[in-house]
């Protein structure tokens, strides 16, 4: 009898854990359990893509559900406007240094940066706020709550997240963000080829040799994140920013007056008095330019911090110093052209369109040449302004990013021919304006 109720303690000793563990599963966990597998069975219909994605992430791994980002409320097809589609402060909710880091950058200013630009509030919705054009990058950014609105009662309900620009949903790949490629839908094109220029560049193309197991695993091929973000920061910025201008003015006479003439076309400056506008607070509230010595000098010194873990400092400062002087010869041609433009405005050759601030080019308002009026563009003023976003940001850019090409062909010898286009199209325009005084 004893040694039966012995043996009966010990199973039960060894099945209690169990049957408890069976027991919790089944209460409320089953419930919830339960919940998730009709969102995966649903969605596997639905949109397969994502069940997949998010079946080979991290997140499905450490029990991060459906329901932890997208709420408890929408349980099936009747009420899915009830889904929350998760911002950055859900992320935050676990990756609270990221998200703090990603708040100081300059990619958390792309939205606010959009929609401070007028000629935004020229160009159709789909392309800018729709998220098929420049939305669809600069969608980056935090969004307050009345932003968020604005953009639901239009229709556009799905560009809520800047993580997942880099981090693209459902996967959530860490592995992804610090690929090179992951870049590269942004950062290319007319305005920014910086992917082109870093792939075509050596630094990319010992990338691609190494990823592609041609040379030794050791060996250093650095890639956008290496250089812009390193260590797996999110907080990001340049020491020239995106336009390429910053303060305080250059010492060099000739180049402080040709910073002058590209403020004023950037409606930075006024263009008779030189006295800041309303823009400059603009500029400096979306972290565009550098302000001060010391701002600018703090990202020069982390560059070449960044650059001497391949190189030596002297040589790292040298080849950025390379880029600078690249920039003030890119400036005076540049300059040059502002002022013959400038000049037909001046000379009511060319009619100040209604929205402009002033008579006088403004590159802010891109190619719509006419502050939104389609029928009265200005094709010199066209020519000027891909001599500045276009060809000048190849110039400089090219050199900074160790690309000859673009700094050459695609950049400096194209400022050169906008130039001269620039100078034959005045001169027509000139002697034609005289021959029809009804202009």
């Amino acid at each position: 009898m004893k040694k039966n109720l012995t043996f009966f303690l010990g199973i039960l000793a060894i099945s209690l854990p169990v049957l408890v563990s069976n027991l919790a599963i089944a209460e409320k966990p089953s419930t919830e359990a339960s919940k998730e597998e009709a969102c995966i069975t649903c969605h596997t219909t639905i949109s397969p893509g994502q069940v997949k994605d998010w079946s080979v992430s991290k997140h499905s791994k450490e029990g991060v559900t459906c329901s932890s980002c997208h709420g408890g409320k929408h349980t099936g097809p009747k009420d899915v406007n009830l889904v929350q589609l998760p911002d950055e402060h859900v992320c935050a909710q676990c990756h609270e240094k990221q998200f703090n880091e990603f708040a100081k950058g300059k990619h958390n200013f792309g939205w606010t940066s959009l929609n401070a630009l007028p000629i935004t509030h020229v160009e159709p919705n789909e392309l800018m706020e729709g998220g098929k054009g420049c939305g669809g990058c600069h969608n980056m950014g935090i969004k307050t709550e009345a932003q968020k609105k604005e953009q639901r009662d239009k229709g556009y309900k799905y560009q809520n997240n800047s993580c997942d620009e880099c981090h693209t949903r459902h996967s959530f790949s860490k592995k992804e963000a610090q690929d090179p490629r992951a870049c590269q839908q942004c950062h290319m094109g007319y305005d920014h080829p910086q992917w082109e220029m870093w792939e075509s560049g050596k630094h990319g193309t010992r990338w691609r040799i190494k990823t592609d197991g041609n040379m030794q695993s050791e060996a250093v091929a650095p890639t956008c994140q290496q250089c812009h973000l390193p260590n797996g920061t999110h907080e990001n910025r340049t020491a020239w920013g995106f336009l390429g201008v910053r303060l305080p003015l250059p010492e060099d006479s000739q180049w402080k007056a040709d910073r002058i003439t590209i403020l004023k076309a950037l409606g930075v400056l006024h263009p008779e008095t030189a006295k800041p506008t309303a823009r400059l607070d603009l500029i400096n509230s979306v972290d565009m330019v550098r302000l001060t010595q010391e701002a600018w000098q703090k990202e020069r010194d982390k560059m070449i911090k960044t650059c001497s873990q391949c190189h030596s400092a002297s040589y790292a400062k040298f080849q950025l110093e390379q880029g600078d002087k690249m920039l003030q010869n890119a400036d005076r041609l540049l300059a040059q052209a502002i002022e013959i433009v400038a000049g037909l405005y001046k000379d009511g050759i060319i009619e100040k369109p209604a929205n402009y601030s002033f008579a006088y080019p403004d590159f802010l308002y891109f190619m719509q040449t006419g502050g939104g009026n389609m029928k009265k563009l200005s094709f010199i003023d066209q020519v000027l302004f891909q001599m500045y976003m276009k060809h000048r940001m190849r110039t400089y850019q090219g050199v900074f990013h160790m690309n000859p090409d673009y700094a050459y062909w695609y950049g400096w010898a194209m400022m050169t021919k906008d130039l001269g286009e620039i100078q034959e199209l005045a001169a027509t325009m000139r002697a034609t304006h005289k021959k029809n005084p009804k202009k």
